[in-house]
């Protein structure tokens, strides 16, 4: 099981990616709040829009089960997990608060992920990565962030927004 380690001060490293050859779609956030870090989980924030999406995106409740066998069902269903951040400082969880951010190393994704086609950005911290996966040559989204902290949209707004996910175009293998 991936796990947080402190580098220094407040500074904490995130979760190991959740992707698969079968990954046509990597949902990319931040980096994991303190209550992901805590439970060893993404987005394990209780109030986090996440899992509800990917439910109603899927078809399955995969908010309801339990974390280790919600994996493989995201899986299944061609999704993955990741954050743009492998490393930072920050007390709390806010986005705003992080400090000395270092990237999460993608160049072997197109190797580890040979279907990924389409990357969404949770949020717009994360989305300030999206020329880099667009110059790559994947499909990008800038997507509602699910956090609890980003409630200017109902879990709705959100929902529709996110479905374009499911609406890529079916691109040739590379």
């Amino acid at each position: 099981m991936p796990h947080s380690t402190p580098i220094a001060g407040d500074g904490l490293t995130g979760l190991a990616p959740v992707i698969a050859a079968n990954t046509r779609i990597l949902i990319l956030g931040s980096f994991p709040g303190a209550a992901s870090l805590a439970a060893q989980q993404y987005y394990a924030h209780p109030r986090n829009q996440l899992w509800p999406i990917l439910s109603l995106l899927t078809g399955e409740d995969l908010a309801a089960l339990p974390y280790a066998d919600r994996l493989p069902r995201l899986l299944a269903h061609g999704f993955g997990l990741w954050d743009v951040l492998g490393a930072c400082e920050r007390r709390g969880s806010l986005d705003s608060a992080i400090r000395n951010p270092a990237a999460n190393d993608f160049a072997r994704l197109r190797e580890l992920c040979p279907a990924l086609q389409t990357v969404g950005f949770n949020g717009q911290t994360s989305g300030k990565f999206a020329p880099e996966f667009a110059a790559a040559g994947y499909r990008t989204l800038v997507l509602p962030s699910t956090s609890p902290a980003h409630a200017s949209l109902t879990l709705v707004q959100k929902l529709e927004q996110w479905r374009v996910c499911l609406s890529a175009p079916r691109l040739k293998q590379r």
